[in-house]
């Protein structure tokens, strides 16, 4: 179960085992609908081990979920110049651990509250709450890497450990969003870029090679 959720997790177990526990004394049978419930929403906190790939070339998958998008020479306001972009998006069915995609220092972390539109819609991902983790990527990796990790209607709270100056390892904890959600990779593109996926494909945080970067 994930180190970020304790408190969810320890209500659900005092206050589902509670209900069973009752259901079971008046109801009989019945108590297997508050039991199953609890372990449902115990399922959705699990942070399942993952083998992540030996590889300083690849970009991993920074969430579990299905691809919704895949952009490149993606832009964006702020002037960063041309992108990848990848979007994930994470159903209640999903774990919602984020993993850095990369190996690197953490240069920034921005937090901006929003709205909890659907996190599907496109929109969501310039109105709803959102935080935005800046990684320096150990080489060859290009610079900066950028994960946004976003809420949807059903996710009210996002975590984020990472801090500017930590080092993190690819495929490395260093958050999570709470239920239904969306979560984004941005990195300068990059001729070189090898794509590994394709829109609709199911990935692995930590896992999953989204990109690769071929050898001049």
């Amino acid at each position: 179960m994930s180190r970020y959720a304790r408190l969810e997790i320890a209500l659900i177990i005092l206050v589902g085992g509670g209900v069973t526990a009752i259901a079971a004394y008046y109801l009989k049978l019945w108590a297997l609908l508050p039991a199953a419930l609890a372990l449902a929403f115990l399922a959705f906190y699990r942070d399942p081990p993952r083998r992540v790939p030996r590889r300083d070339n690849v970009l991993v998958a920074p969430a579990d979920g299905r691809i919704t998008e895949i952009t490149r020479h993606y832009s964006v306001a702020d002037e960063r110049g041309p992108l990848l972009r990848v979007v994930i998006f994470l159903s209640v069915l999903d774990a919602h651990i984020n993993r850095s995609p990369c190996a690197g220092r953490v240069t920034d972390v921005t937090y901006r509250p929003g709205e909890f539109l659907n996190a599907l819609k496109a929109e969501s991902t310039d109105r709803n709450e959102n935080n935005l983790v800046t990684i320096e990527p150990q080489p060859p990796i290009p610079g900066p890497v950028l994960v946004r990790q976003i809420a949807g209607v059903l996710a009210r709270r996002i975590v984020c450990a990472a801090e500017p100056g930590d080092h993190l390892a690819t495929g490395e904890r260093f958050g999570m969003i709470k239920f239904g959600s969306r979560t984004e990779l941005c990195v300068g593109e990059d001729p070189r870029w090898q794509l590994a996926v394709h829109v609709g494909d199911h990935v692995k945080a930590g896992v999953t090679v989204l990109a690769t970067l071929r050898e001049e």
